[in-house]
């Protein structure tokens, strides 16, 4: 099966829009006693949230991700190989880039908290690191649940995805009227969910062969739910969290979430031909192909520029600073991106090489799990989920301190996700599925 540019265009224009969208919002303010603060612009300027429509595309990401996932498993589970090891490979896609970056910016932390940086400043800073991290647990579980999920897609097909979203709206409305503790956790797998499975169903041909009009019948419905949801009932209109506001539609994804995700994906579906067409033109294609690559880079990294052109425009008080959300700063959105833009080029530059080489030189063996050692990746990765949904909740600094415990449960996590595979035989069959997947993910 030939592999599908749309796919892995969706994946980068999500990525994209995500970079975009932190940036946009982000606004920084010097204060005069020289403190830095990052009013927040959404709770500021509520017009703005209307603009969380266009920025909220990750359903998108999870979409593309279940697409690809299916694919991959299909053909490990094909070859004869094991879930631990399709789940091992991936998560150590994920995990090697995501330690490297959470190393350097902890030991950055701990240097700081060392040498007495101000508490508030050191907080605020850990706070816009780590704040992208939340999509990692989600997608690491998912990930770990696709050989059950696949199964279920292969039994009942859109029944899945449809059960899913029953339970998401049933654990929302335990959240909304009784205030049900811990049950909101769930709508994060399960929301997000709903979008990964999907991509199995389009995948397979569920979405749009079998029938034509569903991609119609699915933007309309999203769209119109979430219109509802939001003229009549609790919900707000930001896809993205705004401080104070409650019920928000990300923490946890509510109905309103759900509805939104199901709306793109019919959307996504209805224009796929006609982009199809457009990425079938080489000189698209060689824009866009670059951009997968570098995608978890971008998405790990895209708040460090920020931190340095605070440092380098607005510490120093060279940065013209016009009312948040006037005709001014906005105008000033424009070189503000430019240079974001430039910064971000030159760090990937410089990390993408380092992270790629740690992956390969990790894979160079072409470990395979031994039943003695596979036990290890699921500790490992329960580790690294916790210790991620930590410091996506509460930064790497809360309260200014450096968090010994999350960090700590992330290395070991990490370590056992790592150590779970063991130097296999060349000739495997799992080698060899090992090898098919490299050459598609180089092909992208």
């Amino acid at each position: 099966m030939s592999r599908d540019r749309y796919v892995d265009f969706l994946r980068a224009w999500a990525i994209v829009l995500v970079v975009l969208g932190h940036w946009l919002i982000t606004a920084l303010l010097h204060g005069p006693d020289g403190e830095l603060t990052a009013p927040e612009l959404l709770a500021s300027v509520p017009w703005t949230q209307w603009l969380t429509l266009l920025f909220q595309i990750m359903p998108l990401f999870f979409l593309a991700g279940g697409h690809a996932a299916a694919g991959s498993w299909a053909r490990t589970r094909s070859a004869g190989g094991t879930a631990a090891g399709w789940v091992g490979r991936r998560a150590v896609r994920l995990l090697l880039p995501t330690a490297l970056y959470s190393g350097l910016v902890l030991l950055a932390v701990g240097v700081c908290s060392a040498v007495g940086v101000d508490p508030g400043t050191l907080a605020l800073v850990g706070w816009a690191m780590a704040m992208q991290l939340w999509f990692l647990p989600v997608y690491l579980l998912l990930s770990a649940l696709t050989p059950v999920l696949y199964a279920a897609h292969r039994r009942w097909g859109l029944a899945v995805p449809a059960a899913m979203g029953a339970v998401a709206l049933t654990a929302d409305t335990l959240v909304l009227t009784a205030h049900a503790p811990y049950v909101g956790l769930l709508d994060y797998v399960l929301v997000w969910g709903v979008a990964y499975q999907l991509g199995f169903c389009w995948r397979d041909g569920l979405l749009t062969e079998r029938r034509p009009l569903l991609p119609a019948a699915l933007a309309a419905g999203g769209g119109l739910a979430f219109a509802a949801l939001v003229a009549l009932g609790p919900f707000p209109v930001s896809l993205i969290l705004v401080t104070g506001q409650t019920p928000s539609n990300t923490n946890p994804p509510s109905a309103a979430m759900l509805s939104w995700a199901v709306a793109q994906v019919g959307a996504c579906l209805l224009v796929a031909p006609a982009l199809r067409r457009l990425l079938g033109r080489e000189r698209v294609w060689r824009v866009v192909r670059p951009l997968g690559g570098v995608s978890m880079t971008l998405y790990l990294w895209h708040m460090l520029p920020v931190l340095v052109v605070a440092a380098a425009f607005y510490l120093t008080g060279l940065a013209p600073e016009p009312a948040l959300g006037s005709a001014a700063w906005w105008a000033l959105r424009v070189p503000w991106l430019l240079v974001l833009g430039l910064v971000l080029f030159a760090a990937v530059s410089v990390l993408q090489p380092l992270e790629g080489g740690l992956v390969r030189r990790y894979e160079r063996t072409r470990p395979d799990v031994g039943p003695y050692r596979a036990w290890l990746l699921w500790p490992g990765l329960a580790g690294c989920v916790t210790a991620l949904s930590t410091f996506a909740a509460h930064g790497f600094a809360p309260d200014g301190r450096f968090p010994a415990l999350p960090a700590l449960g992330l290395a070991a996590g990490a370590a056992l996700v790592l150590l779970h595979r063991r130097p296999a035989d060349p000739t495997s069959t799992e080698r060899c599925e090992d090898v098919k997947d490299d050459a598609l993910e180089e092909a992208a």
